[in-house]
């Protein structure tokens, strides 16, 4: 499987964490997490439910703030750089009685701002991740697999820098979840222009609780486990032959 050139050594860290905590009342669902998340990597996140996966992801995102500690992404806030940040949560995102195409077209209006030719183009971002543009069935009466495809081209349609995903691979079968990798593998190979005169480059953070499904795309694995990292696991060099 193809993967992106590790140009990490030369970029500026796509998100830094240091001892974040998100606290609900008595209850951590982070705990005083340290970590970085290397620019043109893919950081896989493992750990079973309620071990703080989502709230580290959503907390990326910007969708919430720590309760303690300092985040930093893209080298500032994540609402200072929303456009450049794409969040794919659990539930699809779309409208089940509008076809792919016109979701992709009512989002795409939201983003008039961008320079992605994908938001110009829906059909471009369908056709990325195997989705004919011009299939007349709704979203509701799409596959699982059909539409976590659909939920993933809606997140690409702003060509993000970094691709947050919460759980990709939830209820696809193994043949649909094989697509799922493929097309991320060929997500981190798309250009990005430097900003700024500043080499960028694609950043992918994932969770899971299915560690084989990821295994391929994972430059780093984080297991997670009552809201801390309990181990950090880098790509061996035998894993990227």
């Amino acid at each position: 499987m193809q993967t992106a050139p590790h140009l990490s050594g030369s970029l500026q860290p796509a998100a830094e964490l240091q001892s974040v905590s998100r606290i609900y009342g008595t209850f951590a669902a982070l705990r005083n997490v340290s970590t970085t998340f290397a620019a043109g990597s893919c950081t896989v996140i493992l750990g079973e439910n309620g071990a703080g996966k989502s709230t580290l992801l959503r907390i990326l995102a910007g969708l919430i703030t720590p309760t303690r500690g300092t985040l930093t992404v893209l080298a500032g806030s994540p609402h200072q750089h929303r456009g450049r940040i794409a969040y794919m949560s659990h539930a699809p995102m779309l409208y089940d009685e509008l076809t792919a195409m016109e979701n992709l077209t009512y989002f795409a209006s939201l983003h008039l701002d961008s320079t992605c030719p994908c938001v110009s183009s829906p059909e471009m971002a369908l056709r990325a991740v195997g989705l004919d543009p011009h299939l007349t069935r709704t979203v509701g009466q799409y596959s699982q697999g059909m539409r976590q495809r659909a939920s993933l081209a809606r997140v690409l349609l702003t060509s993000p820098e970094l691709l947050l995903l919460d759980e990709p691979f939830s209820n696809l079968d193994v043949l649909s979840a094989q697509h799922m990798v493929e097309l991320l593998a060929d997500f981190r190979t798309w250009p990005v222009a430097p900003l700024n005169g500043i080499p960028r480059a694609r950043t992918i953070i994932l969770t899971t609780h299915q560690a084989h499904l990821a295994e391929s795309l994972a430059d780093l694995t984080l297991t997670m486990r009552n809201g801390e990292i309990v181990a950090r696991t880098p790509r061996t060099p035998e894993a990227s032959l």
